[in-house]
């Protein structure tokens, strides 16, 4: 009975094009029904009907991202099966789903060595390529002695698979180099192009991870170079010795050679060509020969109408540029006339090359060539133009700029590019240059004036942070504005409102510090003065107080006072506060305003407030290191404990009072008058603190001590500080800056401005990579291999000569006398130290892997 059913079931099972058929309908449960379908038919015991049910799941796991995990054993029992149909379609669901975490991994181990013993080739070609693409490092390490087998087999298919498999066993199991590895450098001999080819390939991606190891191969590989006539198996040579010659330099002068005669050929590929060109702009550059054929080969790829080839000429160059820039000099008129090709790659690597051509004599011209572009290029290669720009000027803390406000007013210029969405980095750029350059500080805040008052900028997303920076440098520098009045109102103009609210809290930031400068300079001046600060003229009836009059200045405050007003109430927290901290700060000061015109009087005290925000921004910024943080170095007695639980009890304790208080929340109040009154109360009040708060603070310290500082510590160098007031800080600074100033190599008219630096440079600190190479073991395993096979033959040469000096010596014996004897016996002593002193020489000679001398 079970067998009639199954036969029924497969009579009408959905064979695999029905299946696609079904999907093609659209209908949306199409896919649920096939797969139950298939769960039900993968159970069966006929194989044809599992492995057909197989296929189909596989065709859904590939297509449709079904799990197919479930059906591993499935799979495993389709593989068993004696016919090549069904064994196909099983190692290629083993090939896809099966992962070194797969439960049944282990039950193909035999019948993978099944498959590879068999007669038949097919079978043995989908075993070896399951085998390289599930191997683990238990298959790998017990399928080594079939792998070695197969490497001499006589069926070219499966040799060739077979050095294909070979390149994941190494990985997995790096032992079995000690059993394969003299087979597969035999294949380097073979004559059949399939086979070279493979082995060959197998040796680039070998070489990619480790060359030094590979070193002793040389000459085998050199012989390919010089013999072989197949282009695809040349390429693959020119990649292993652009491998060896960068770290053996002796080894680049015997390659040049044979590399400049493939470059010479009339119908040479142009694939081997262009392998032929990096090689030499990649590691044989220093052969001069070699590297002006092939700078000029590399201009029939850039004059060619293929963009592909174009590109790949561009590509070269871009390779050669770092070490030998006059090569993309020469072809500086094709670069520059790529900038306009219609295919976006070539437009990006000739704009890559461009500007491998600045400097500081051409920067000026090159940008404005590169701005041209960018106004009339779609979007996202407009972007690349003006990063490509800002990336190469700020190289070095801006080593090629010598005029800062020409390039402050290219910024400015950049913010206006229609498509310009970098706005990011020319913030950094602007910012960075107010704090490093006092020079650049008058053109920074007039490029930042312009962008303020700009209102069409106000609706592009993507400026928001040009405009942020320049609202801080006009408020940190704007003692270099000539209008004040101009830049608070720039500042609180009605369209700020577009601006989202932490941008807006810089805005509000900055007008007050536009505020403080402007009333510091009024209430400052004893006499009246006329600088050219002035925002009106001295006829309005009023004298002039340090360049403003007290019309000017009470509009200005005025103006400021009636933009905050609306952000009084708004509903961001940081925004609200600012506003109510200036009106509140207007409100002290503005009663005084007009008192200072007719009075002298500077112990106001709206004055000493005026003075004092003074002071609070006066403090110069300058710039901090990226790795200034990781200078600070760790107190000693500070435990930093990785888990942080703890403190959760320690905000209990402290919170728990606070909410069991009978402080109720209607009674807080808080106010600056208060506070100003019971700090001064402090302060002046020398009575030790209570001692119930000392005995709760000294029972805190005593529970939770692995928070605190050691309190011996911290009350010893209070002493010391009160003993020696010069004595510096044992922390140095977080950002401890030096001025270092540029010297041009060539007289120019104007000279360059002195550019803060930090001492260690502002390029982060790359930490090295902590994590070990996987392929140490194989490369030791393969140096070991690559010795072994030398020191044989030294070997062999010592057996020789020590079979010559026993010959000689016996001769010896039989002419000398009793004596002679003795005396032999005491040469033969001396000569065996000798030889034994010499063979350590030859063995430490053949150590280090080094090229053979048939190529040196």
């Amino acid at each position: 009975m079970a067998s009639s059913n199954s036969l029924m079931d497969s009579l009408f099972q959905r064979s695999l094009e029905d299946l696609i058929k079904g999907l093609r309908l659209g209908e949306s449960t199409f896919i649920s029904r096939s797969l139950e379908e298939i769960r039900r038919e993968i159970k069966l015991t006929d194989l044809s009907t599992k492995s057909v049910a197989l296929q189909k799941l596989s065709y859904l796991a590939a297509l449709h991202g079904v799990d197919m995990a479930w059906a591993a054993f499935h799979a495993v029992e389709v593989v068993s099966s004696s016919r090549f149909a069904h064994k196909r379609i099983g190692y290629h669901a083993i090939a896809q789903s099966f992962s070194d975490q797969t439960p049944v991994m282990l039950l193909i181990t035999n019948q993978l060595r099944k498959d590879l013993n068999s007669s038949n080739e097919h079978e043995v070609s989908l075993a070896l390529e399951c085998l390289a693409r599930i191997g683990t490092d238990d298959l790998a390490r017990d399928l080594t002695s079939e792998v070695f087998t197969l490497l001499g087999s006589s069926k070219a298919l499966v040799r060739k698979k077979a050095i294909g498999v070979v390149l994941r066993v190494f990985d997995k199991y790096p032992d079995a180099v000690k059993v394969c590895f003299k087979r597969l450098v035999e294949n380097l001999e073979s004559s059949d192009p399939q086979l070279l080819s493979a082995v060959v390939g197998v040796f680039c991606e070998l070489t990619a991870k480790d060359p030094r190891s590979y070193l002793p191969l040389a000459p085998e590989f050199y012989k390919i170079l010089v013999d072989s006539r197949n282009n695809w198996v040349l390429i693959k040579v020119l990649k292993i010795f652009a491998k060896l010659a960068s770290i053996e330099p002796r080894l680049a002068k015997k390659v040049a050679d044979p590399v400049c005669e493939h470059m010479r050929k009339q119908n040479v590929g142009k694939s081997l060509l262009f392998e032929c060109i990096r090689t030499v702009f990649s590691s044989l550059s220093d052969q001069e020969t070699a590297l002006k054929l092939a700078v000029a080969k590399i201009r029939e790829f850039l004059v060619d109408d293929d963009p592909n080839l174009k590109y790949l000429g561009l590509h070269a160059l871009s390779i050669v540029a770092p070490k030998h820039l006059w090569a993309v000099l020469e072809n500086k008129e094709a670069v520059v006339k790529a900038m306009s090709d219609e295919d976006p790659n070539v437009k990006l690597e000739a704009l890559h090359l461009l500007m491998a051509m600045v400097n500081e004599d051409n920067v000026t011209e090159i940008s404005r060539i590169l701005m041209n572009y960018a106004l009339k290029s779609d979007p996202l290669f407009c972007n690349e133009i003006i990063c490509s720009v800002l990336l190469p000027c700020s190289r070095n803390s801006y080593e090629i700029i010598v005029d800062f406000d020409w390039y402050l007013s290219l910024l400015g210029e950049m913010a206006r590019v229609p498509h310009c969405q970098r706005g990011k980095e020319i913030e950094h750029q602007l910012i960075d240059i107010g704090t490093r350059v006092k020079d650049a500080r008058l053109e920074l805040v007039r490029v930042s004036r312009a962008l303020l008052i700009d209102p069409a900028l106000l609706g592009n997303q993507f400026l928001y942070p040009i405009l942020s920076a320049a609202a801080w440098a006009s408020g940190e520098y704007v003692e270099f504005s000539k209008s004040p009045y101009e830049i608070a109102e720039a500042l609180l103009q009605p369209r700020t409102c577009l601006l989202p609210d932490s941008i807006r809290a810089i805005y509000i930031h900055s007008a007050f510090k536009v505020l403080v400068f402007s009333l510091g300079a009024y209430f400052s001046a004893q006499q009246p003065t006329s600088p050219p600060l002035a925002q009106e003229s001295t006829s309005s009836g009023h004298s002039m107080v340090n360049g403003f009059t007290y019309n000017s200045i009470s509009s200005l405050v005025n103006m400021i006072e009636l933009g905050l007003c609306s952000l009084s109430g708004t509903i961001d927290v940081e925004v609200q506060e600012r506003a109510k901290n200036i009106l509140g700060f207007i409100g002290m000061i503005k009663h005084e305003i007009a008192e200072k015109a007719t009075s002298q009087n500077s112990e106001t005290e709206g004055h000493r407030a005026i003075a004092f925000m003074e002071d609070v921004f006066s403090e110069e910024l300058g710039p901090v290191s990226s790795t200034a943080q990781e200078k600070v170095p760790l107190p000693e007695g500070l435990e930093l404990n990785e888990n942080l639980e703890g403190l959760q009890e320690i905000c209990r304790e402290v919170l728990e009072p606070m909410a069991e208080s009978d402080y109720s929340s209607d009674k807080v109040s808080f106010s600056v008058a208060k506070l100003r009154i019971r700090d001064q109360e402090e302060a002046s009040s020398s009575l030790p603190p209570p001692l119930e708060s000392s005995s709760l603070l000294a029972e805190h310290r005593k529970r939770h001590g692995l928070y605190y500082l050691s309190s011996q510590k911290s009350e010893d160098h209070n002493d010391r500080e009160g003993n020696d007031n010069n004595t510096s800080n044992e922390y140095p600074p977080a950002n401890e800056i030096s001025v270092d100033s540029f010297k041009p190599k060539k007289k120019i008219s104007k000279p360059r401005p002195v550019v803060v630096k930090l001492d260690e440079g502002d390029e982060p600190k790359r930490k090295p990579d902590a994590s070990s190479s996987n392929d140490e073991s194989l490369s030791r395993a393969i140096q070991t291999a690559l010795m072994g096979k030398g020191k044989g033959k030294e070997k062999e040469k010592e057996i020789v000569k020590e079979n010559h000096e026993m010959n000689v010596d016996t001769e010896n014996i039989e002419q000398s006398s009793r004596r002679e004897k003795k005396n032999k016996k005491n040469g033969e002593r001396s000569s065996k130290r000798s030889s034994r002193r010499q063979r350590g020489k030859e063995a430490s000679v053949t150590k280090p892997v080094e090229v053979p001398d048939l190529l040196l």
